[in-house]
């Protein structure tokens, strides 16, 4: 088991995601069920190394796209409401500089359990409608950031990006 120092992660039990409606891939009838898994009442704060190796919980991840006219550039974050619009900000300002004007909304909930890592995480995707591209990274991991053309994205890149990704590009159109 990976040593994640103690780390804390966000869940919920993959049986309230069943009573939610079970599906693969994107969902985009989201504001209910984002609700739901939002409330204290139904989510908690779990080890992550446990988390990591427990399909009978869902780890909450913010996964975000930017968006400037027709070119898009995405990141997930790791981690009521307020805990986890708290962990997204703080994801944000580790990762990124944002110095555009932006506007920001959850348009899905993206599940993919073909897969292991899949198995243990629920992306909540955000979408962030810029004014400008003036995003840079923070982190070296991410240095070669950059937005890519819609297109580019869909058709040449689309087979190199990495699952949750395509997910997201094949869905563009309802976001």
């Amino acid at each position: 088991m990976k040593d994640y120092g103690g780390e804390q992660v966000l869940v919920v039990t993959r049986d309230l995601l069943e009573q939610l409606g079970t599906f693969q891939g994107i969902r985009t009838d989201v504001a209910a069920a984002v609700a739901v898994l939002l409330d204290p009442a139904n989510h908690f704060f779990m080890d992550r190394a446990a988390a990591e190796l427990d399909p009978s919980h869902k780890q909450l991840i913010p996964y975000c796209i930017f968006r400037c006219g027709n070119h898009l550039d995405a990141d997930d974050g790791r981690f009521g409401p307020a805990a986890y619009q708290a962990a997204l900000e703080r994801e944000l300002e580790e990762e990124l500089d944002i110095a555009s004007p932006f506007s920001q909304r959850i348009v899905a909930l993206l599940n993919d359990d073909s897969n292991p890592v899949g198995q243990v995480h629920l992306g909540i995707v955000h979408v962030f409608d810029l004014a400008t591209p003036a995003v840079t990274a923070r982190e070296d991991a991410l240095a070669n950031l950059s937005f890519q053309a819609l297109a580019d994205l869909q058709g040449p890149l689309h087979d190199s990006l990495e699952t949750w990704s395509r997910h997201c590009i094949d869905a563009i159109g309802r976001f």
